[in-house]
């Protein structure tokens, strides 16, 4: 009997009341924009909110549930993903709400890109920078997902979220605890909507603003690629990119994985890359790094999961000057 099997008819009755998705055994290939990665014991869509909180308190918690988003920003190691993987659906989380002329209500599982559209169609400024990010809001809210200048953190008013026990809690932008490319939110939340703020614009400088971000997009990210976006954070008075190319790395490969020729903080697979790969060739931009400059990068993807036996990969290779 496979992992996901055996955890579905351990639980039983328990899920029986669910209205979502359930699906065991399942690829994170398929999910994650590297194309890479084991399974999933089990995979829950929630229908709504109050079907993703019936599933939280039917789990018993000493069962994982990890929650993923659209998959941009997400590294699944090849081992796979012990317990539930929650991932919200865009018909009960997809949506976006116009409630005053600067204020949007949107789920969690709205694209970036999308709520930009929805903010332009209703004049509402300040959300351009959207357009250029490539996932979802839950990502967004969790990370203070950032572009051209902008950050989430700006236009946070509150965050709708349940926690590991079906229970909801409602966080002002302050509780939220917003620096760069953080918050302090609890690891085990899992964001449902947020309403967010911005300022009354025209929508011509609002389209020329987002066609701005397009452009720039296009001209120096590896944007057609199978790739997670920005692979590390840019470090105190610097540029990940930067220090990676000063220390030999831009178009690194290892297997099928490789540092963008163009934008080499953008890590890509080019066909064949496994989980091992990205991981594997991103320490080594790590360590040589570290090497280099004495700069110790930080992950901005997420990655997640269980190493396959024998294929562990230790942070900067465990080189730790």
């Amino acid at each position: 009997m496979t992992h996901g099997s055996a955890l579905l008819e351990k639980l039983g009755d328990r899920l029986a009341g669910l209205r979502g998705r359930l699906t065991a055994d399942a690829g994170m290939d398929k999910i994650t924009w590297f194309r890479a990665g084991g399974e999933a014991d089990a995979i829950f869509q929630p229908q709504d909110e109050e079907d993703l909180a019936t599933f939280l308190r039917a789990v018993p918690e000493e069962i994982p549930v990890t929650v993923v988003g659209i998959g941009s920003n997400l590294l699944v190691r090849d081992g796979g993903i012990r317990g539930f993987v929650v991932r919200l659906s865009a018909k009960g989380f997809g949506d976006a709400e116009v409630i005053s002329p600067t204020r949007i209500r949107a789920g969690a599982a709205i694209p970036d890109k999308r709520l930009a559209a929805v903010a332009l169609e209703a004049g509402i400024g300040g959300f351009h920078f959207y357009h250029g990010i490539p996932g979802g809001l839950g990502g967004a809210l969790r990370m203070n997902a950032g572009a051209n200048g902008v950050e989430t953190r700006e236009r946070v008013v509150e965050v709708r979220a349940l926690d590991r026990k079906g229970d909801l809690h409602v966080f002002s932008n302050a509780q939220m605890g917003y620096s760069y490319r953080h918050s302090d939110a609890a690891p085990d939340l899992i964001f449902t909507s947020a309403v967010l703020e911005g300022y009354p614009e025209e929508r011509d400088a609002i389209r020329a603003a987002m066609d701005a971000v397009q452009h720039h997009r296009e001209t120096v990210q590896p944007i057609r690629e199978k790739t997670g976006g920005s692979t590390f954070k840019n470090p105190e008075g610097t540029s990940a990119w930067k220090e990676i190319d000063k220390a030999g790395c831009r178009g690194l490969m290892i297997g099928g994985a490789q540092m963008s020729p163009m934008h080499c903080n953008f890590m890509i697979n080019t066909g064949t890359a496994t989980g091992f790969d990205l991981e594997y060739l991103s320490e080594t931009v790590r360590a040589r790094v570290l090497e280099n400059s004495g700069i110790r990068l930080e992950w901005e993807i997420k990655r997640i999961g269980e190493f396959r036996p024998g294929h562990a990969v230790d942070p900067f290779l465990g080189q730790m000057l």
